[in-house]
């Protein structure tokens, strides 16, 4: 007879203690996740967006998703997004994830998410730059980042944890303050040369790697030909470049279906262009060799973020707490459990 599994409560303190120092172990549960959607094994439906029309720069999304194999959890993040907050001195983001049985149903966890959520994202990114770049046949040696909050600090630890090396790094943000502290956080764990860019232009005419992690809402770079050195660029935040540049550039998504939707520049390409035919393919595809990036252009790889994939690291981070006999269990959380009274 199924049980009602007990509840627990896992404190961002928690999932920190879980990942912190295991960057390759969650770039390789994340690069499982990308096999298993590809290979079918995984139910990914579209995300939901909570809008406000008085606040349209707020949202709050919900991920549903499903994992067989190893991980074998249903679950959902519900994460917002909130832009002003960086004005009031906390991130942008916050998030809960919940774990459910895959045989009963019941969820089984709640977990604070929004370290799941950025590093999963920088994962992805990290798993994409060297599969990417590997391909590609050269590694990067000089990386810029366009964006200097709380994500690009965590892509840069997972580039690093993946084998990454920089001679170079360059930062350009809109706030003086944000980019005086990543150069600070740089320079402090990198022994390359940390240059602040007073233009976007700048930085990316002089970097083999283009980390973007802004809060931008639409297109603010526009000129293909900052790219002609033949960059590779990881478009995490999505909604950075011109359809002209998505449209000149070999471009790897993690989802098709999941990318080109929310007017994402992948988005705005498909309806500039009419089709979809400037998709090379996916991550999977360029992890199974099925798709091989040209060397003398610029690749893009935007992903959506897949919720699967913050399924398979919360699965662990889950199982972390668990076998240190750590877990919050919250005793009768579940009641009236008897059918009939």
């Amino acid at each position: 007879m199924t049980q009602a599994p007990p509840f627990s409560v896992i404190s961002g303190a928690q999932v920190h203690d879980a990942v912190a120092g295991r960057e390759r172990q969650v770039i390789e549960m994340v690069e499982t996740a990308y096999r298993l959607h590809g290979e079918g094994l995984t139910v990914n439906p579209d995300s939901y967006f909570l809008r406000f029309p008085d606040r349209p720069s707020d949202r709050i999304i919900a991920l549903p998703a499903s994992v067989k194999g190893d991980v074998g959890v249903h679950g959902i993040k519900w994460i917002s997004s909130f832009p002003g907050n960086v004005a009031n001195g906390i991130p942008r983001a916050s998030a809960v994830l919940i774990l459910n049985d895959a045989e009963s149903g019941y969820p089984f966890a709640c977990l604070e998410s929004s370290i799941i959520s950025a590093s999963r994202t920088a994962a992805s990114a990290a798993l994409a730059a060297g599969a990417l770049a590997d391909a590609r046949g050269d590694r990067p040696r000089r990386v810029g980042f366009i964006g200097a909050g709380l994500i690009a600090r965590y892509v840069h630890t997972y580039l690093a944890a993946h084998g990454f090396a920089f001679d170079a790094l360059g930062v350009h943000d809109l706030s003086a303050e944000h980019a005086e502290g990543f150069t600070g956080y740089l320079r402090r764990t990198e022994d390359g040369d940390v240059t602040v860019h007073d233009t976007a232009e700048a930085l990316i005419r002089s970097s083999d790697l283009v980390v973007f992690a802004t809060v931008a809402g639409e297109p603010h770079v526009t000129d293909p030909s900052w790219f002609a050195h033949g960059p590779l660029v990881l478009h995490v935040s999505l909604r950075d470049l011109s359809p002209e540049i998505i449209l000149s550039s070999y471009n790897v998504v993690d989802d098709v279906e999941h990318c080109l939707k929310a007017n994402t520049s992948p988005h705005l390409a498909e309806q500039r262009a009419g089709n979809r035919d400037f998709v090379a393919g996916t991550l999977y595809d360029v992890l199974t060799g099925k798709t091989v990036p040209p060397a003398d252009g610029p690749v893009v790889f935007s992903p959506f973020g897949l919720g699967v994939l913050d399924l398979a690291v919360a699965r662990h981070v889950y199982d972390q707490v668990a076998a240190s006999g750590a877990l919050h269990t919250v005793p009768g959380f579940f009641h009236d459990l008897s059918r009939h009274g």
